[in-house]
């Protein structure tokens, strides 16, 4: 990365170092530098792996070029992706080890400005899409440069890089300044309704990139597209020989899954319930506790995203689940039903529920359930709920990912979530290795527990279990 470039390939625009420090973010710890261009515009380099001593035949790092975005980046806008991507970025920058993300300032609204990007705003509204919005101002379709970006990059040391981004004109712009792009990656958000028209006008007018074959899709019969976000999050739990066994708890900051009434309805939010259906769609079977199913007169079906719906599994050592219950009169998907051998069994069940009898009285051991479930064809299990079960297949050491979304209420008493025993010293405590995103107000942490020893957990005690129906409670 420290060839020097030919006088042809100089930047034109010429860029001064100001400052050189470290930025610690939730995704790593970046080496911050600022510049400022000859029009007196500051800007951004966030590295990670670079310095400029790094010899030709380094790999090229990953580089993501930024524009700057405050109504996506800083507020959240759901008019744009730009935020999604720059947290995106971030995060495979960090994971990759050796990159950098380019935020270039002056960018805003394509070039036009905060003030015209949000008179480009009203314009869509009324009708016009992002390019005849700005054409409409007088402005073209897009007005950014690159000289800065690939200035700054100079500056680090680098000639050579593999471009994060769905944008083939960055890449051409780029090259036109001396950049080698020796590679181009994708960084494809999923669309919302707020921005599938900005999305769409993107791809059909301005040539970026569309999502290949449909990402979800692919990963539904069992193909790991090659870039994207749901392949990042979800490609391992595809892949031949992934995560057989994964579990799913979404509780408050304090620890609790519903109210001391057994309300649970809505501890996390839309997104996190998304989250879960794409979960339960990738998998061949959702295992829950038979307090869990009749608290919230579960279906656990798949319907906030396409897919097939699981097996569905409900474990009912005591006899809880209700004749009534959704998942015993509605066929939309097979239910497995284990019981006690001492739980009476209604004489006239539907016939897509399969009644198994539990040999042993007591608690159901999370080994001899997924033997269970591999008996009948079933591998790749889910374990959604309640918290004493999905603590007890912890426990067992038999999930190899734990995916524990976090939402931010404080409930202060009802049922708890997750509970590990105490420890005496931090260094006793799991630390699995961790991966988090943000999905609207709520934080997920996926726990890579493969390999981990079984680990003792505080066993929850009867009078911490909810038996009571809430009406108002229906699963996600």
């Amino acid at each position: 990365m420290s060839q020097e470039p030919t006088p042809q390939e100089l930047p034109v625009t010429t860029v001064q170092r100001l400052a050189d420090t470290s930025l610690p973010t939730r995704h790593g710890t970046f080496r911050m530098t600022a510049y400022r261009d000859g029009t007196g515009e500051e800007h951004l380099v966030l590295s990670v792996g670079i310095t400029e001593t790094d010899p030709p035949t380094a790999t090229p790092p990953l580089v993501r070029v930024h524009s700057e975005c405050l109504t996506g980046d800083a507020l959240g806008s759901r008019r744009c992706d730009c935020g999604e991507q720059l947290q995106h970025a971030l995060h495979l920058v960090a994971r990759e080890g050796c990159g950098a993300l380019v935020y270039v300032r002056g960018h805003e609204g394509r070039g036009i400005g905060l003030v015209e990007k949000l008179r480009a705003y009203a314009l869509q509204d009324a009708g016009l899409d992002t390019v005849d919005a700005n054409l409409e101002l007088g402005h073209p379709a897009d007005a950014r440069t690159y000289d800065q970006t690939a200035a700054m990059l100079a500056d680090l040391g680098v000639h050579r890089i593999r471009l994060l981004s769905s944008n083939p004109a960055k890449e051409e712009a780029l090259t036109a300044l001396g950049v080698e792009v020796v590679a181009r990656q994708a960084l494809i958000m999923p669309a919302r309704p707020e921005n599938e028209h900005y999305l769409r006008t993107k791809r059909d007018r301005m040539g970026h990139d569309r999502v290949a074959a449909g990402e979800w899709h692919l990963l539904l019969a069992g193909t790991v597209p090659t870039a994207g976000v749901l392949a990042e999050r979800y490609g391992d739990l595809v892949r031949p020989g992934g995560p057989a066994v994964v579990a799913q708890l979404g509780q408050s900051l304090d620890g609790f899954i519903a109210s001391r009434t057994g309300d649970a309805r809505f501890v996390t939010g839309e997104e996190d319930r998304e989250h879960l259906h794409r979960l339960r769609a990738l998998v061949d079977a959702v295992v829950v506790g038979a307090t869990t199913a009749a608290a919230d007169d579960a279906r656990l079906t798949v319907r906030a995203v396409a897919g097939q719906h699981p097996v569905r599994v409900v474990l009912d050592p005591r006899g809880v689940l209700p004749a009534d219950a959704t998942m015993l009169v509605d066929g939309t998907a097979p239910t497995v039903w284990v019981v006690g051998p001492s739980v009476p069994v209604p004489e006239h069940l539907a016939p897509h529920v399969e009644v198994v009898v539990w040999p042993e009285e007591g608690a159901m051991e999370p080994v001899a359930v997924l033997a269970l479930l591999r008996d009948r064809g079933l591998g790749r299990v889910l374990v959604e709920g309640g918290g004493r079960l999905v603590s007890a297949f912890v426990r067992a050491g038999v999930v190899d990912r734990l995916y524990l979304t976090t939402a931010p209420l404080l409930i202060g008493d009802g049922v708890p979530g997750l509970r590990v025993a105490g420890a005496d010293r931090l260094d006793d405590a799991l630390r699995p290795p961790v991966r988090r995103w943000v999905l609207g107000e709520d934080v997920v942490t996926e726990f890579d527990l493969t390999g981990a020893e079984p680990v003792l957990l505080r066993s929850v005690g009867e009078d911490e279990q909810v038996d009571v129906v809430d009406p108002r409670g229906e699963t996600a």
